[in-house]
């Protein structure tokens, strides 16, 4: 294999991984507001759904490292994986299609991420192990070879917002989403993976090879009859399976009834604990072996901090686009999904820069080591979130800051993953045996699954000013009716300046009435507000009433939906807290948006400090490997 260049399998892993992450970062751009503008899941409820989908999507690469390692092998678990993300993107899209069937929406919506989820499993630990297998062990090109790889991923994460978002999150006149186009954006990323398929497919026989001619990637099998070499069996232990049994049951009843996690956070936590374990008493590791995978861990438990805060640009940071950045350009409003396109555009420039600096340190013996690295990555995580932290420090709600302050955070944030991840997929396939490549790279990404689930239950935390409690379906006139239910017996009025105040409502006030509330007390006649609503959260009413407590907003909503000329009619009742209860962190309350930002700053700066301390032991345990 020539040392003067990279073999061509590299390119084509490059093109595979590009769509995939086009139709992955596509879709990912959307999802939030989808279920938040199409489907009306509220915020908080939306995120937790966003942290369960992103967290499951990288618990499940242990299982298809497992797989490849055993049986498949990396080619049939690529594969099978894209062919399954494909049709989970159909499914998003179909969800879309009827997303005025909220049951419908939601089951197509759930099909289709748990069919993703699975066919992640088995492509993300297997096309990441086959840039390793295309050097040989020792090979100084492999950290460049991660680079160039990961400069591939952050072009299809540049073009995802632009198509997906671009087709997905469209506006109408007035400012307000189009619920009927997200349909369009997911059904963009099912065709950017139907192209990383096809590709991957027709050209893997021709470029996966090694010099020698022979295929790269196939099944262990296959690998052992062409050395002419004998399976090695080794015995199972059910002493051992039922202890790691024993032992998930007990941390997910920890997790579940002791820190109240839900049951996919349970899962993935207890998972994320147990079976790295397991793995570390495998009776062929030898003792360098286990310190070297003990360091694998280590730097494992440092990135799940890193990664859970990066992963709000997805969740938090997208709401915070939406909601409070002015995307007024030249008198264009720039849909909020494209503010995903910063990221991946400061990483085409940045990351041969930093290439360039690595090697021009590494000639002088001076380049640090991948834990050092990551340290400065959580530094310049922590400088991100304090730099918008200031950014938006005493801004009211309804105020909106310039996109100066998000664009800054994500090309410091920038800085800080180029640091991080290309570093860490290089770092297992150097730490890690080699009979366990695939299983150790699903062990990495298993930080990532606990990462993106408390990236979920964090994004939570972001302070509401207006909170939708339910959605019921209506009859004609059932807004009046809902009016005289008990809404709060402390009653008092409010006035229209109060109301206007309101962030993200704008509403108009048309009248005055009187309506009879049922009390416990008995019937009582209070002044509330008809007002005809424009926008509020992005829902569009008919018409709305406020309670005169200035608590409760209730709006009605006519839907005509026309099917083959026949007039199909649904009306519903949205009901919005307009004095939400604020969340708590750690005891503290999250008052504000910078509350919220320095929660990242705190955490991934005492984590950067921390990883620095233990950088000599970390060395001890490396055994010689950089």
């Amino acid at each position: 294999m020539s040392q003067k260049g990279h073999p061509k399998g590299l390119y084509l892993l490059y093109f595979t991984e590009m769509w995939e992450r086009l139709s992955y970062y596509g879709m990912r751009s959307i999802f939030m507001l989808y279920m938040v503008n199409a489907l009306l899941i509220d915020k908080e409820f939306a995120s937790k759904i966003y942290g369960s989908f992103i967290g499951l999507v990288y618990l499940t690469p242990l299982l298809g490292g497992y797989i490849a390692d055993h049986y498949w092998g990396n080619r049939r678990s690529i594969i099978s994986g894209g062919v399954l993300m494909a049709i989970g993107q159909f499914f998003m899209f179909l969800s879309g299609w009827y997303y005025q069937s909220p049951e419908l929406a939601h089951t197509l919506m759930y099909t289709g991420l748990g069919i993703a989820i699975l066919g992640n499993g088995f492509f993300k630990p297997n096309i990441s192990t086959m840039v390793g297998s295309l050097y040989e062990k020792g090979d100084h090109r492999v950290d460049s070879a991660f680079t160039i790889f990961y400069q591939g991923i952050n072009i299809g994460a540049l073009l995802a917002p632009l198509i997906c978002g671009g087709l997905g999150e469209r506006y109408d006149a007035a400012g307000a989403v189009i619920p009927t186009a997200f349909k369009w954006g997911f059904f963009a990323a099912f065709v950017g993976m139907s192209i990383s398929m096809a590709g991957f497919i027709f050209l893997k026989n021709k470029f996966l090879v090694t010099p020698e001619g022979h295929a790269i990637g196939v099944s262990p099998k296959e690998v052992r009859e062409r050395k002419g070499e004998a399976k090695v069996e080794v015995p199972m232990n059910p002493l051992r399976i039922a202890m790691g049994i024993a032992a998930f049951i007990l941390t997910y009843c920890l997790f579940y009834f002791v820190f109240e996690t839900d049951i996919i956070g349970s899962i993935i936590f207890s998972s994320c604990i147990v079976l790295p374990v397991m793995i570390l008493f495998d009776p062929s590791l030898t003792k360098i072996e286990i310190h070297r995978i003990l360091v694998i861990y280590i730097i494992a438990f440092f990135v799940i901090f890193f990664w859970s805060a990066y992963e709000q640009a997805g969740s938090s940071l997208t709401f915070f686009a939406d909601e409070q950045t002015d995307r007024n350009i030249f008198g264009i409003l720039l849909p909020a999904s494209f503010f995903q396109v910063v990221n991946p555009v400061f990483i085409i420039i940045i990351a041969p820069i930093l290439v360039s600096i690595w090697s021009f340190l590494d000639k002088r013996g001076k380049e640090p080591i991948f834990s050092v690295k990551q340290a400065i990555g959580l530094a310049m995580l922590a400088l991100g979130y304090w730099f918008i932290a200031l950014g938006v420090k005493g801004i009211q709600p309804w105020e909106k800051v310039s996109m100066f302050w998000l664009t800054g955070l994500y090309l410091i944030h920038t800085v800080g993953e180029l640091c991080l991840s290309p570093i860490g997929l290089s770092m297992v396939v150097k730490m890690a045996p080699v009979r366990l490549a695939s299983l150790m790279m699903g062990v990495w990404f298993l930080s990532n699954s606990s990462a993106n689930k408390f990236a979920g239950n964090l994004s939570a935390l972001y302070p509401q000013e207006v909170k939708m409690e339910s959605l019921v379906k209506a009859e004609p006139g059932l807004i009046s009716q809902i009016v005289a239910n008990p809404i709060d017996t402390n009653v008092k009025n409010m006035t229209a300046k109060d109301f206007v105040s309101l962030p993200s409502a704008h509403v108009k006030f048309e009248k005055e009435k009187l309506v009879s509330l049922e009390m416990d007390s008995g019937k009582k006649e209070v002044s509330v507000y008809h007002i005809k609503l424009i926008r509020i959260v992005n829902s569009q009413f008919n018409n709305a009433v406020v309670s005169s407590d200035g608590k409760y907003l209730l709006g009605y909503k006519k839907i005509v939906k026309k099917t083959e000329g026949i007039e199909n009619i649904t009306e519903k009742v949205e009901i919005w807290n307009l004095q939400p209860t604020k969340p708590k962190f750690l005891g503290s309350t999250i008052n504000n948006l910078y509350d919220f930002f320095m929660i990242f700053v705190y955490m991934a700066g005492a984590a950067a400090i921390l990883l620095f301390g233990i950088n000599k032991w970390l060395v001890k345990l490396m055994h010689g490997i950089r």
